[in-house]
């Protein structure tokens, strides 16, 4: 159950456009990478994540592979036997495990939903993955919380590689925003303007808000009725509730549809195991560790974070990106949008502490809250033209 990753047909972002030879220490994570290596000289100093090289004996019989580091790659044991005497690491393949622990690439929505045609939701990866955590996750066991620990350090590399050099946007908001309503559809207007704007958006990667920007992004390079079409097509199935089968059927319809989507970024979690992906955002940085998620996904927003009505998570997200922002512990702070201003004046009041705490500093500049989701890009566009050019991603 661990099936080699491969990368995913969807449209690059900056950090995918990789130089093939880094040097020392560089990784290689696809056959094709393996190859073009192994082509131009040694492997001696290189990691190797997640291949399938058990055709590849000749290859690695006769390889220099002094330093070099081999994680999770099934090879044949005379192979095995070899490079670890050349001077390697080899790390093997772990049995049993719906997931492997070394990916070397982020998941795509055909990774995580994959069976979802022909069995369900309870088919897919995604779901033996979010069992295998329920099973594990307070047994006690060293090897299982060393396993999510190595999966979810994976994952943010993958993450940090794919995103250098992007002008990344977080868009956070609840998961209990229905498809079909006007919330939802402003929601993905929003992401499909920050993506024409050349911002990469991230969101949780779940449900509600999340999934309507990721879709909003998806959108973005199609003519303006697709969205339309699209949202019309969602509403068919409102949530994810009672049937998570028939809620990502209805977007892999959509996907079916418009093959041709934009990227973006989700960065969902296992830890609630009721709110799957969504299958808009064309890369999924999907974490066992939720405080790593939070934090990683808050932290890779360079360009700025917009926040939408949501709950007790949404709320926990404003202070997580706010605190940085107060002790300028990332650098100078970003700007941060707050949309509905019922939501957070009187429903959920966190507008005046968030002036309170920003008062006499330099976030205070980089704070905005707006009545309209269809404001919130010329915000972040004012607020962004106030960061210096030196601080600028």
């Amino acid at each position: 159950m661990q099936p080699t990753p491969e990368r995913a047909s969807a449209p690059q972002l900056p950090g995918e456009e990789r130089e093939i030879d880094r040097g020392l220490d560089r990784e290689i994570e696809t056959l094709a990478e393996f190859d073009e290596v192994l082509g131009r000289g040694a492997l001696a100093g290189c990691r190797v994540q997640a291949i399938d090289l058990t055709e590849r004996t000749s290859a690695l019989l006769a390889a220099d592979v002094a330093g070099a580091v081999f994680l999770g790659c099934p090879m044949r044991e005379d192979a095995a036997a070899k490079v670890r005497a050349g001077g390697a690491l080899v790390f093997p393949p772990v049995p049993g495990l719906p997931f492997n622990p070394y990916r070397g690439l982020l998941y795509s929505p055909d990774d995580l939903f994959a069976g979802l045609a022909d069995g369900g939701y309870e088919a897919t990866p995604d779901a033996h993955a979010y069992h295998w955590f329920q099973r594990t996750k307070a047994d006690g066991d060293v090897l299982s919380s060393m396993l999510r620990a190595i999966h979810d350090d994976s994952i943010s590399d993958a993450l940090d590689e794919l995103l250098a050099g992007a002008r990344v946007v977080g868009v956070m908001g609840g998961h209990a925003m229905a498809r079909g309503t006007e919330s939802y559809a402003g929601a993905a207007r929003l992401g499909r303007a920050l993506a024409r704007a050349g911002f990469t958006v991230a969101t949780g990667g779940g449900p509600g808000a999340m999934e309507a920007a990721n879709l909003g992004a998806y959108t973005a390079p199609l003519d303006d009725a697709a969205l339309d079409e699209a949202l019309e097509l969602l509403a068919k199935a409102p949530s994810f509730t009672p049937s998570v089968t028939e809620w990502a059927r209805a977007a892999f319809a959509v996907r079916e549809r418009w093959p041709d989507g934009g990227a973006s970024v989700g960065i969902p979690t296992w830890f609630y195991g009721h709110e799957p992906p969504n299958a808009f955002a064309s890369h999924l940085a999907k974490y066992f560790a939720n405080a790593t998620r939070e934090d990683g996904l808050l932290a890779r927003s360079n360009a700025g974070v917009v926040f939408l009505p949501g709950a007790a998570g949404t709320v926990q997200e404003v202070f997580d990106n706010a605190t940085p922002n107060y002790y300028e512990s990332r650098g100078e702070p970003t700007p941060m949008v707050l949309v509905d201003r019922a939501h957070w004046t009187e429903h959920l009041p966190v507008w005046p502490l968030l002036q309170s705490l920003a008062q006499g500093r330099p976030m205070e500049s980089r704070i905005a809250l707006v009545d309209r989701v269809d404001e919130a890009p010329a915000a972040l566009r004012r607020l962004g033209a106030a960061i210096t050019p030196a601080a600028r991603p």
